[in-house]
Formats: C-alpha cells, structure tokens, sequence
C-alpha cells in the first residue's frame, strides 16, 4: 500500500491536518482583512458633467457598464466609495471623474472614505491621491490601480 493521507488505524496524517489547519487559518486572516462593507465616505456636493471621462484600465470590481452613481454623487475635491462594486469614484477637478479600486495595495482591506483630497485605508492609515491613486501616506507599497469608467450626461458607469 502506497503512502496516503488517512491511516485507517490512526487517522488522518500529521502532514494533512497541519496543512488543513494553515488553510482555515490564511482564510481568517484574508477574511479579517478584508474590512467590513460599510460606507463611510463623503456624499455631498454636485458637479454637472456631460462629457465621457476615462479613468485609466484595471477592472476590479463588478458589473462593468452597470450605473455606480449620478455626477451629483461625487462631491468635487472629493470622492464616494462603492464597496459592494469595490471602487471608488473621485472628482479631482470640476467636471472630472476618476475610478480606482476600492482595495488597498498593503494588505488588501477595503478603503472607507475620502477626504481632504485622498482616499483613506483605516487599516494601517494608508492614503492615496484622488487624481491618480499614488500613495500619499502610510504603508501602502503601491497606488490604488485605475479603473475604467464612463461618464455620460450625470451617469457613472464602469465602462465594458
């Protein structure tokens, strides 16, 4: 009989049970970091915006060419985070309208909110630029990586 994971006379191998007990335990530990789902970021102010804005390539998050929000969502100077679509949307300047993803290039938790002209990690108090995703503070090793979006009329949507 060739070697297995189960011993019928003695259960389970040492080797498969450490390594199911590493599997359980990296799972809490993503999980852990991922953060919670709440919004906690700035809503207010409106700017109107008829013309079509790319915000660069990446694509984290879900639904592309489903509707984020309207221009008047996304106060200017400022941004909204969309955690069920792992994005948030910025406003750097009157009438222009950025997308990133919503999760932090440290260790992967979720960005909350936006102020102050940055997007802010509560995790670790990583922060990046609302213009381009840079990292302006804390660990964060990486910027938030663009993601695509349309504007038309006072929609927002993640582009196809």
């Amino acid at each position: 009989m060739t070697s297995a994971s189960f011993h019928p006379a003695t259960g389970p191998a040492r080797r498969t049970v450490v390594a199911a007990a590493s599997a359980a335990g990296l799972t809490a530990v993503l999980a852990a970091c991922s953060g919670s789902d709440d919004d906690a970021s700035s809503d207010t102010g409106a700017a109107p915006d008829s013309a079509s804005r790319d915000a660069g390539s990446g694509g984290e998050g879900a639904g592309a060419g489903a509707a984020l929000a309207t221009t008047a969502d996304i106060p200017e100077g400022g941004g909204k985070v969309f955690p069920d679509r792992k994005v948030v949307v910025t406003q750097p300047a009157a009438g222009e309208f950025k997308a990133f993803s919503a999760t932090c290039t440290h260790q992967g938790c979720a960005v909350k909110s936006v102020s102050d002209g940055v997007i802010n990690c509560p995790c670790h108090n990583s922060s990046f630029s609302i213009t381009d995703g840079s990292v302006q503070g804390g660990p964060a090793p990486k910027p938030l990586p663009a993601v695509q979006i349309t504007v038309s009329g006072d929609s927002i949507r993640l582009a196809g």
